[in-house]
């Protein structure tokens, strides 16, 4: 028996990245309300992108610790590796989470919240396959590429079918901007999970919203850190909602996920968001639903689809 057992081929990887895209798969359902909501926040009073990021990142913080130091002691991970050797990545982490997020949040300020989503989760996958490529030394391999090859597709269908006056320039290079710090968390979140000592999703999660915190406390502080007009109690809930659904539970799932599969499939992915976050804005939001909207999201998950059954038999 054990000498039968012994010739089988033995497959962990499988699923381990079946296991990955499950949680990647949650994780762009929760980014994908993150635009709705950060609209409905400037709707319900004068709070900032900056201010909005900030609390996003502490509460978001708080629910984490607070979470830690409730689970069981033989369930917690404590990395290997010194704090002085962690620090980069800590750092990295936290500051392109910082932009991310901020970006993002001010993208969808000036350009609404379909444009700006699907200009920023579109072309991170082009960017994080550049960055994964040059820095991780990752093949894209041809199902990766027809997959981003199908997103850069799905992106143009729903950017440039919908017409001249939809989409404002500010609102592009913010786009394009939340779009590189979000490529720089995904290959940095993939780097440690490569590492036998690396950062497990928890502890790399609370380090980088605290570090994130710090960075935009400032700007923030100057921004406005409560709103003044509008209703305050409205506009509280709803960054509650962000902090805890959005950030506390999605990131450490994007991060688990993240570490058990190639970083440029994490990045296409995560194009779930900008699927659901199209629907949302016709369906809460009241934004015009056009034909370039539904072949750019039906392009977009196919792309998705054929990424995660290759992903899959790898």
């Amino acid at each position: 028996m054990s000498t039968a057992t012994s010739t089988l081929p033995a497959r962990p990887a499988e699923p381990r990245a079946r296991r990955g895209l499950g949680y990647l798969t949650v994780t762009g359902l929760a980014w994908g309300t993150t635009g709705a909501a950060a609209e409905l926040v400037y709707r319900a009073g004068d709070l900032g992108p900056s201010a909005v990021s900030f609390w996003r990142h502490l509460g978001g913080l708080v629910l984490l610790l607070a979470f830690t130091a409730l689970r069981p002691k033989r369930n917690r991970v404590t990395a290997a590796a010194p704090l002085r050797r962690r620090a980069p990545l800590l750092i990295g982490v936290g500051i392109g989470m910082a932009v991310f997020q901020t970006a993002y949040f001010a993208a969808v300020e000036a350009t609404g919240v379909a444009a700006a989503t699907l200009l920023t989760l579109g072309s991170g996958p082009i960017l994080t396959a550049l960055g994964s490529r040059l820095l991780l030394g990752e093949r894209l391999g041809r199902g990766g590429a027809l997959a981003v090859a199908g997103a850069v597709t799905g992106l143009g269908v729903l950017v440039l079918g919908n017409g001249a006056g939809v989409i404002d320039p500010a609102g592009v290079a913010l786009s394009l901007l939340s779009a590189a710090g979000y490529a720089a968390v995904t290959l940095l979140g993939r780097a440690t999970g490569r590492r036998s000592d690396g950062e497990d999703p928890f502890t790399l999660t609370m380090w980088s919203f605290g570090i994130g915190a710090a960075v935009l406390f400032v700007p923030a502080w100057f921004e406005g850190l409560t709103p003044t007009t509008g209703d305050p109690v409205l506009t509280f809930a709803i960054v509650g909602y962000l902090a805890a659904f959005t950030t506390a539970l999605a990131y450490p799932l994007y991060f688990a996920g993240a570490a058990r599969v190639r970083a440029t499939t994490a990045s296409v992915m995560m194009l779930i968001e900008p699927v659901t976050a199209a629907f949302l804005a016709v369906a809460l939001l009241h934004e015009p639903l056009t034909l370039a909207t539904v072949a750019g999201a039906v392009v977009l998950l196919g792309s998705i689809t054929a990424l995660a059954l290759a992903e899959s038999r790898r």
